[in-house]
């Protein structure tokens, strides 16, 4: 692809988002914008219209992450969200997800532990979400919560903390070394913007199923929370699997970089369609003999026109390849 050609389709990406949005050294949350799009140069229209753009290509590298694990591949890729309630997971659920094949798709919302859960080690209930080679998983909080709301309560002492936090290094070191890609984005509101949506949700029927009055306990504990997200950010954000924040107040731009994030992830496994695993001439003699010759004659017409869209497909999901942010 040509640098102009380049150009003109990622015209609003002014910085790569795994750079612009990576929690790195002296990260300091008090002073982020919480309605800022780092990375971004154009308005929530150019946001819908990129990812219609990208969609077809999130839909083809899924699709050939799939179909590499059944060639015995045992890369997946993990979508790790954390945020306080309104910060829009459930949005990234169904506006990022969304756009690749429900099947290949493995959504796990960890919600307070159970007794049984609460009986084993923290760990316990997140090995049981781990993807499958082959598919892309998502989960709506995780091991994390596991710092943040004891860090809040106060009900781990400073040895405990940085025992877990070890756990969860080594654990996400094992998911890496069995051919798991980890992305972890923390959707980050501000106290104003969470206000106004549980408003909403109070005001609106429709959305009374999403409040709990608890909901407002955990908001008279903001200052806490953000107390622990900078320090669990901080000392969580590891080289082979960071964090990275993401200013929240626009749903459109988080759902956005997530997009991004993740087509960038899929780019990067380089997966190309497996090679067969028979004689790929003489199966189609095979199948051919099995045909009418009228309906082999309409078969070989519509093939001669597909063949010359398939190419452009594929010369056209290279060059969304290359149009990705950082490429």
């Amino acid at each position: 692809m040509t640098k102009s050609k380049k150009s003109a389709a990622s015209t609003h990406w002014s910085a790569d988002p795994r750079t612009a949005l990576r929690v790195g050294q002296g990260i300091d949350l008090s002073a982020l914008d919480r309605a800022s799009t780092p990375g971004w140069q154009g308005d929530e229209d150019a946001a819908v219209a990129w990812t219609q753009q990208i969609t077809p290509l999130l839909s083809e590298l899924q699709e050939r992450l799939f179909a590499a694990s059944r060639a015995g591949g045992s890369r997946r890729i993990l979508l790790v969200v954390q945020g306080l309630d309104t910060a829009g997971k459930g949005g990234i659920a169904r506006h990022v997800m969304g756009l690749v094949d429900p099947q290949g798709v493995r959504l796990t919302a960890f919600k307070a532990p159970t007794a049984e859960e609460r009986a084993h080690d923290f760990l316990w209930r997140i090995r049981k979400a781990i993807p499958e080679a082959g598919m892309i998983g998502m989960w709506d909080r995780s091991h994390y919560e596991d710092l943040l709301v004891p860090l809040v309560s106060g009900d781990l002492d400073e040895q405990a903390m940085a025992d877990r936090i070890a756990q969860i290094h080594e654990f996400e070191r094992e998911l890496i070394a069995q051919g798991t890609t980890i992305i972890k984005v923390a959707l980050l509101i501000s106290h104003t913007e969470q206000g106004r949506r549980l408003l909403e949700r109070v005001d609106r029927p429709d959305k009374h199923w999403k409040y709990s009055p608890g909901d407002m306990d955990v908001r008279d504990q903001w200052e806490d929370y953000q107390a622990a997200y900078q320090r669990v950010l901080e000392e969580t954000s590891f080289p082979e699997a960071p964090w990275h924040v993401i200013p929240a107040d626009h749903k459109w731009y988080a759902r956005l970089s997530v997009t991004c994030l993740l087509a960038q992830a899929l780019a990067d496994l380089d997966l190309s369609w497996p090679q067969a695993r028979f004689d790929v001439e003489a199966e189609r003699q095979r199948v051919r003999a099995s045909l009418e010759q009228g309906a082999l004659a309409d078969y070989d017409q519509a093939r001669r026109a597909k063949q010359g869209k398939a190419t452009k497909r594929a010369r056209a999901m290279e060059a969304a390849i290359e149009a990705l942010p950082g490429r």
